[in-house]
């Protein structure tokens, strides 16, 4: 058990596969001006956390604590925190991607990136939502600005992104298409989704047409293809910011757009998405949840990429 100046944190001193992740014993940080100490209760995980316990990412060597989903309490605050107190309920992502280190039993953040957390969903809900929740709304609603009655294809529509993409283009008013293997059409149906699309009988791009705006969420080849599914002067937004200028070239032969992103920590987002939720238009699909000290055994399932919607670990 940690005490008032120490907290568990996963870590790792090397990079590699899941059994790198072990449980250490670290200093409890403290808030600087302008920032928060939560208590962390739930927080998610992301394909960039496996990403980069592989590979180091935008991180370089280990060691480091990975996470940026945080749901939690309030423990603390810094100079000039004005916005909460201590045992507030709050939930936000830390900075992407420096900001990482919310797989700990607390974390700090710039009181900015937080908001609070909606009564009608626990901490697994929110600690689920946060990075994926911002990363569908400003594709969607800040680069792509998905209107009433636009067609919106959203690729890999059953995970963590795709999911919560699907909600907020219907929360707009779209016409959504899903890509995801036929097995997962039920799920697709259940939040949303007009039309499923199984990726593994046909080819999306020849199948699908005249849309106003495709969510890429797998990148490389894909990323190029689907600019022709796009009508005249529609858009592609990609969340895999790296990758060949092709993509420009292309969407500019085509009279197409093309936009590569990177998820931003910011509140007026996260009061969107929170407002959305207590609307009941958003809601995370959790696919499993584990104890803190687990985490090894959640980044071995969710590398698989088999699972529809979320992980989360919990903090006790």
């Amino acid at each position: 058990m940690s005490d008032v100046n120490t907290m568990r944190a996963i870590s790792q001193d090397v990079l590699g596969g899941p059994e790198v992740l072990k449980v250490i014993e670290v200093a409890r940080p403290e808030p600087r001006p302008n920032e928060v100490l939560v208590r962390v209760r739930a927080a998610g995980l992301n394909p960039t956390d496996w990403r980069h316990r592989e590979t180091g990412g935008f991180l370089g060597k280990p060691p480091f604590v990975l996470g940026w989903d945080v749901s939690g309490t309030v423990e603390a605050t810094g100079i000039g925190v004005a916005a909460f107190r201590p045992g507030d309920e709050v939930f936000g992502m830390v900075p992407y991607p420096f900001g990482h280190g919310t797989h700990a039993e607390y974390v700090t953040l710039p009181a900015r990136a937080l908001a609070p957390k909606p009564d009608v969903i626990d901490h697994v809900q929110a600690g689920a939502l946060p990075l994926v929740s911002l990363t569908a709304w400003q594709a969607l609603v800040e680069n792509a600005d998905v209107q009433p009655g636009q067609r919106v294809l959203i690729h890999a529509a059953a995970g963590g992104v795709g999911h919560v993409a699907v909600q907020i283009a219907k929360a707009r008013g779209a016409y959504v298409i899903g890509t995801a293997s036929a097995g997962k059409h039920d799920f697709l149906r259940e939040i949303g989704v007009d039309e499923p699309v199984d990726y593994r009988s046909v080819d999306v791009t020849e199948a699908v047409r005249d849309v106003d705006v495709v969510l890429d969420t797998i990148g490389g080849d894909t990323s190029v293809a689907s600019l022709r599914m796009l009508r005249p002067g529609g858009i592609e937004v990609s969340i895999l910011p790296l990758g060949s200028p092709e993509l420009y070239e292309e969407a500019e032969r085509l009279g197409v757009r093309a936009v590569r992103m990177l998820v931003d920590a910011d509140r007026a987002g996260m009061r969107a998405i929170a407002g959305l939720v207590a609307e009941g238009k958003l809601r995370a699909a959790v696919a499993g949840t584990f104890p803190l000290a687990d985490a090894a055994k959640a980044h071995e399932l969710g590398g698989t990429g088999r699972t529809t919607g979320k992980l989360v670990l919990v903090v006790d």
